[in-house]
This record gives C-alpha cells, sequence and structure tokens, in this order.
C-alpha cells in the first residue's frame, strides 16, 4: 500500500488538467471502423460535419456504425412511451426519487428581482429556456437517475420542452425504465440516439430531431467531447468525466463503509477513489476490507473496480483534520465523503467539491439516486469553478435598466468621462445630448 503524506500528497492532489489519454483499445476500434488510426476528436469532427450535412440519414447511418442497429424510428412513439412498464417496487423508486428531486429543486431561489427608488429601476429578468436536451447515457448501464437528475431541475427552471437522446440496445429498444422515469417526469420527446450522433443532432437539428438551446448529461469521451465542439452552437451545463469520489475519514469511521463508499464510485470506468485519513490503522484496515468486498462483487462490476483501484486509486496520510480539509480543497472532488466523528465541524471548513455527503448515513450511492440534489457534478478539479447541475443551468438572466431623468443628470457626467478614456466618442456624445 503506497500512503502519500505531505508535499507528495498535495503534489499527487493537484490538478495537472494535461489531455486525457486515449486507450489503446479506443485507438484500435477506430482503426477497425475507419482503417485508420482517428482520433476521438477526429471522428467526433467527422460525425458533426456529417449530421450538419446530412441530418436524419446521417443519424442513422452512425447508429449503424457505430452501436451495431439501424432505428426502424428514430423517435420512440407516444404509444411505446405510455406502454413502457418495469416491476412495481422500482415504479415506485422512480416515483420516489422524482418526488424528491423536485421537492429539493423546488426551494432554490429561481425568480428575479426589479428594485424601484427615487432614481428608477433596476433588476433582472429571470426567463426559462425555451428547449433543453437532455443526454442520457444507456450502454453499460442504463441511467434513468441521469434523467431524473437533469430533466427535474429543468422542468422546475419552468423549460416547456425536454428532449430526451439514449442509446437502444441492438433490439432498437430503450430500456424501459428509462422511458418510464420520461413518462412520469412529463419529458416531451424521446429518441433512440447516443453518442456524438446524438449530441450533433440537439446542437444543429434535423428534420427528426429539434435542435435545443442547451444539452445537459453525462456521457463517454466521445459525449463530451462534441459537447465541446458544439458550444456556442448551444449551451452545455459542464463536460462531466469519468466520476471520483474522495473519502475523508478519521479513527473513528466504520472501515467497511469507508471501503463500500470508495468501491461504489469504482465500478464506473475510469474513476478515481481518493482516500484520506488521520488515521494508518484505518488506512490498513480499510485495504483488507476494499479487498473482501472486491471479490465478492460479480463481474464484470468486479473487474470495472479493480482497474479504478489498482490504476488509480490515491491513499493519503493527513497529520490533521485540518490538512485533511485542506487537501480536499486543492483536490476539488466530484464528492466529499465526510466520515469522521463530528462531520459536522468540518463543513464550513469546505471550500472546492461538488457535493458534500455528511456522515456515515448520507453515502454517495444514496445522493446518485434521490437523495435530493442532483448527481450530476463537475469532475476533474472544475469544482474549483463549477457547480452542480441546478436550476439557474437552465434559465436565462436578462438585465433590466430604467434609469429616471434625474439620475441621468446626476450619473451622466461620469459615464461620458469614462467613455471618453476608453476613445469612444459616440458613446460620450450618446449620453451628453441627453444631459441638461
Amino acid at each position: 500500500m503506497n500512503i502519500l503524506r505531505g508535499e507528495a500528497a498535495k503534489l499527487a492532489l493537484t490538478r495537472k488538467f494535461s489531455e486525457i489519454p486515449v486507450p489503446e483499445s479506443v485507438l484500435a476500434r477506430n482503426e477497425a471502423l475507419f482503417g485508420e488510426r482517428l482520433t476521438p476528436e477526429q471522428v467526433v469532427e467527422r460525425i458533426l460535419a456529417d449530421v450538419r450535412a446530412r441530418g436524419d440519414e446521417a443519424l442513422l447511418d452512425w447508429t449503424q456504425k457505430l452501436d451495431g442497429y439501424r432505428p426502424e424510428h428514430l423517435e420512440v412513439g407516444q404509444a411505446d412511451l405510455q406502454a413502457a412498464t418495469v416491476a412495481p417496487e422500482l415504479h415506485a423508486a422512480i416515483e420516489l426519487a422524482i418526488a424528491r428531486v423536485r421537492a429539493f429543486y423546488l426551494q432554490q431561489p429561481a425568480h428575479g428581482f426589479l428594485s424601484h427608488d427615487e432614481g428608477g429601476a433596476l433588476g433582472q429578468l429571470v426567463r426559462p429556456l425555451s428547449r433543453v436536451g437532455v443526454y442520457v447515457p444507456g450502454g453499460l448501464a442504463p441511467l434513468v437517475s441521469t434523467l431524473i437528475h437533469t430533466a427535474i431541475p429543468a422542468q422546475v427552471a419552468g423549460v416547456p420542452e425536454l428532449i430526451v437522446c439514449s442509446p437502444a440496445g441492438k433490439d432498437g429498444q430503450i430500456h424501459p425504465a428509462i422511458l418510464v422515469a420520461a413518462r412520469l417526469i412529463g419529458v416531451n420527446r424521446v429518441f433512440r440516439l447516443g453518442g456524438a450522433q446524438a449530441i450533433a443532432a440537439l446542437a444543429y437539428g434535423t428534420a427528426s430531431v429539434p435542435g435545443v438551446d442547451k444539452i445537459a448529461g453525462p456521457g463517454n469521451l466521445f459525449v463530451v467531447i462534441a459537447k465541446r465542439l458544439v458550444f456556442g452552437q448551444v449551451g452545455i451545463e459542464s463536460l462531466p468525466g469519468p466520476t471520483e469520489t474522495l473519502v475523508l475519514a478519521d479513527d473513528s469511521a466504520d472501515p467497511r463503509y469507508v471501503a463500500a463508499d470508495l468501491l461504489a464510485q469504482s465500478e464506473h470506468l475510469g474513476a478515481e477513489p481518493v482516500l484520506v485519513s488521520t488515521s494508518r490503522a484505518l488506512l490498513i484496515a480499510v485495504q483488507a476490507s476494499l479487498s473482501g468486498q472486491l471479490e465478492a462483487l460479480p463481474e464484470p462490476n468486479r473487474s470495472w473496480a479493480r482497474d479504478s483501484i489498482e490504476a488509480r486509486m490515491k491513499i493519503v496520510l493527513a497529520e490533521t483534520l485540518g490538512e485533511a480539509i485542506e487537501l480536499s480543497n486543492i483536490y476539488a472532488p466530484e464528492h466529499l465523503c465526510l466520515l469522521t466523528r463530528d462531520p459536522w465541524t468540518l463543513l464550513g471548513q469546505v471550500q472546492r467539491a461538488g457535493g458534500v455527503f455528511v456522515g456515515e448515513s448520507s453515502m454517495e450511492a444514496l445522493g446518485d439516486y434521490l437523495a435530493g440534489p442532483s448527481h450530476v457534478m463537475p469532475t476533474g478539479g472544475t469544482a474549483r469553478f463549477m457547480s452542480p447541475v441546478n436550476v439557474r443551468d437552465f434559465q436565462n438572466i436578462i438585465s433590466v435598466i430604467g434609469v429616471n431623468h434625474a439620475t441621468l443628470q446626476r450619473v451622466g457626467p461620469a459615464a461620458a468621462l469614462l467613455a471618453r478614456a476608453e476613445g469612444l466618442e459616440a458613446h460620450a456624445r450618446a449620453i451628453e445630448l441627453r444631459l441638461d
């Protein structure tokens, strides 16, 4: 067990923001598909250009080439949407998750303001976006929770039209749990589309798929690259990459819980688990528990988790809880789990994190489903400047300026002076024209 301490730990947890290495398997697959070793970005650029030029035909061709099926219809019919069913217990769990997430976001202040005084009026108008696209991964795992955690904040924001894209299976069908959740939420339209071609369709619009104002939702490397490349044509909420969890624990933590929380996120491909503790004994106990829990997982989950743990896990011994929090703030994790004797006393020191999970009953896995806040959180250190998906992501804020004549007489000369200092004479004259 390689335990990091001091400056070595600080260096290991400082993000370097270099290019994400492309796995050899991805390059090999690209070579098999295209006859040359294209990078993921080159593949995505081809897809975006083709969809923009050929619309629906390109979507069908790329879906067949990349996903192995050619959908008879890109859009899920309303009859199929209404007919989708899941087991009663799962249906109830989906309903509970929807209710809790909606209740959480209904508490977020989402209104503008207009302040009137003797100088006139200043304020902000808040308006919902007209149409939002939600990308829901459906490959290795049909992430029904992602639909709930992305569509509902948009719906609470007042967005009238939600367009969902999710890849179908080889049979051309989207997982019924995703369709049930879409129906219960009140999603307008659902399309059998995945990968970069889905992002292209949402960004540019086709005969079948309406273009949107903003695209939200996580995806694989190709989806993330596509979102980055279409930004400007549409808005994007973030570029969520592989998941990451930092568990901060002291000697009071149950090593089984610590191991379970690390393992839960490790089963995501490319995950980066981090354990920071003030107790060497705990670190050793967690390693033993982690090994046992890992072997008890079924395949392929065991292989996914083992790859994350062996290739990317970091273990840090901190001298004090203060140092542990400092290291967490440097790392800016997507998920920060506080498993300490009195975790609430540490909350005020947290400066950078996507979400904080306080205490042993608030495991991150619960937050993935129905705690309330969206699980679409900033990754890769972007929690330094980004926030989890929230209502404001789906609204425009419009400034309102209504200065009256008396205020103009008082502040106008200063404004004209600033204009001339910037060399903008017409600006200054437009102001002075209205001065007494």
